[in-house]
This record gives structure tokens, sequence and C-alpha cells, in this order.
């Protein structure tokens, strides 16, 4: 089963709000933000640095999200922060912007009110990795029936270290609605400490941890309600799908579009005039303050005929920083 949540996450339609770099309960050695993010109380909407409402807004257009994944740090330690956000967005998108936030605390009946009253949708509890297997009788277990009282729907989120069946009693029991495991991952933000874990990665692999996904396939996986999210599909599917998304809405008529989700363009200094007595369309170029960006494929031809002494071929991210990812010098 896949939830709403991760049905718009997988089409690159879910915006990431990160609201609170703080987490004050645990220092969890598996934790994988960067230094940027990790003890800060900056908000990022994807990878927008968030100064003022309108850019929470203006990255959710960017992208057309479907919805919006709350998370940290800890979003339940900046509530009423979390909550605005919540109700920007519904105010902003409607109720069908669907919105879920991942959290490592319980919160309590307040704080499932009032996330549920600003217009969260689903919640996604990530217990302590030291109290699995003995969550019954526990906080952990009441706060799944508060939130349903509260009109949320309770699930768990939790890291692919090993399997646990008691993820899959509260499912059975009605408590939890479903078990997304993510597949276990090191980062730039836990290398170190997982290392000094004694975890290594899979051969061949970016991020995958080395033997943390046969046993939960085996013990897990087969159950309806639990979804497996791997490495592989985060980066090939949710983010690329987000990218393109992205790409799509923001790209001109002379933009390619690659399957990575980039955007290709050729980047020349000849100026306007110039490509208007080459007969080149206004549509397909873009004067800059220093520059012109023009249809790659007609810069190519531009300077193979030596109408322009030279260019080069720019792919970029859609994102707002444009971060370049190749450049090809064209002569």
């Amino acid at each position: 089963m896949i939830s709403k949540g991760c049905e718009q996450c997988a089409m690159g339609g879910k915006m990431v709000l990160f609201v609170y770099g703080y987490c004050d309960q645990r220092d969890c050695f598996y934790c994988p933000l960067g230094e940027n993010r990790k003890n800060v109380t900056d908000v990022y909407a994807n990878e927008r640095k968030v100064e003022s409402d309108d850019d929470v807004i203006a990255e959710a257009k960017r992208m057309e999200a479907l919805g919006t994944s709350i998370t940290g740090g800890e979003p339940q330690e900046a509530l009423d922060k979390t909550c605005r956000y919540l109700e920007l967005l519904k105010n902003e998108f409607g109720e069908d912007h669907h919105t879920h936030l991942y959290t490592g605390i319980t919160g309590g009946r307040e704080n499932m009110r009032r996330l549920s009253e600003a217009g969260l949708d689903e919640i996604r509890f990530h217990p302590p990795y030291e109290m699995w297997g003995d969550l019954h009788g526990t906080e952990w277990e009441d706060i799944l029936y508060v939130a349903r009282e509260e009109g949320l729907t309770p699930a768990f989120e939790i890291p692919g270290i090993r399997a646990e069946e008691e993820f899959l009693e509260f499912l059975d029991e009605g408590a939890a609605d479903f078990c997304n495991v993510n597949e276990f991952e090191m980062s730039d933000g836990n290398y170190r400490r997982m290392q000094e874990e004694g975890y290594e990665l899979q051969e061949g692999h970016m991020s995958a941890v080395d033997g943390s996904k046969d046993a939960i396939l085996e013990e897990m996986a087969d159950h309806e309600r639990v979804y497996f999210c791997t490495s592989v599909f985060k980066d090939a599917a949710q983010h690329r799908n987000r990218l393109k998304r992205m790409a799509e809405n923001i790209r001109r008529p002379f933009d390619e579009v690659t399957d990575d989700g980039t955007l290709v363009y050729g980047k020349t200094w000849v100026t306007a005039e110039e490509l208007d007595a080459l007969g080149v369309p206004e549509e397909f170029y873009t004067v800059k303050s220093d520059h012109v960006e023009v249809a790659w494929w007609l810069l190519e031809e531009m300077v193979e005929d030596g109408d322009a002494p030279e260019g080069e071929i720019v792919e970029q991210y859609p994102t707002v920083d444009g971060t370049v990812v190749e450049r090809t010098p064209l002569a």
C-alpha cells in the first residue's frame, strides 16, 4: 500500500518544507541532516531559503505542488511556526493540498489538535530506535489513537535499520494506517557516526547501507500496509520527478528538459541585434545583462557556421538557485 502523501511524492508533487533544524530529544547516530540544516532555525522550501511567506508560496507554485511534507529537525518543537505554514498553504491552495509531517516525539493531544486544526492531514511518527519492540503500553501507542481522534491519519516512518514485528502489530490492531520503511542510508551528515557504529556502504552504491535490506523485505514488506522506499527510488523517481515537474513549469520556449529534470540552453555573447539579423525568432532567446541565452541547437549551428565566435551549452537544475551541472564550450 502507498499512502496519498507517498503517491504525490512519487509523482514529484510534494514540496519539502524544512521548518526547524533543532531536535532536542536525542542525537540519533543515523540523522542525515547536513551542517547547513542541523541546529538552525532557518526555513527552507525545497532548496529555497525562506525569507518571507511569499517564498513558500512561490516555491510551491514553481513546481505546481500537489502537497507539502513538513520536516526538520523536529517540527513539533516549533509548533507555532509549523501551524502557521500549514494554515498558509491550506488558505492559498485549498483543502486538496495534502500535507504530512515527520516527527520523532509524541507531542500530546494539544499538539495533535493544533496540527489538525491548522490543516495537517497525515502524521508520521518515528519512535526512538532504542524503544523498538517495546512501544506497546507507552505514550507511543497512545498517541496513535489520540492523533486519529483529533482528525489526523497516524502512521510510522522509520529507517530500515532492522526488521521489527511490533510495527506490523500496530497496523493489524488498527492503531496506525501504514508504515513506511526507508532504506537505511549514509549521508554527508551522518557518514562518520555511521562508520563509528560499524555500518558500511553497499558495494557500488552511493548511499545504501550494506546488509540493511534483505531482512526487512523478507519479514516486513509483504504486509499490505508496509511500503519499503529504496534509496534508488528516492533519487530516480521522487527527486527526479520533482525536478521534471519544476522544469516543465518554468521552462522557456527554447529550453530543453532532460530525462533527469535539468534544463539545457545555449549561452553566447553575440548581441540581440545580431540574432535578429540571423533571423532567430525572439521567443528563441533571452537577453541577460552580459550575455544572451538561446536555444542550444541554434547556437551550435551558429558557431559551426561562423555566425557566432564562441558560446557554451549549459545544463542546470530548475531549482531557484539554478545550480549548473555542466558547461560544454563551443568554439
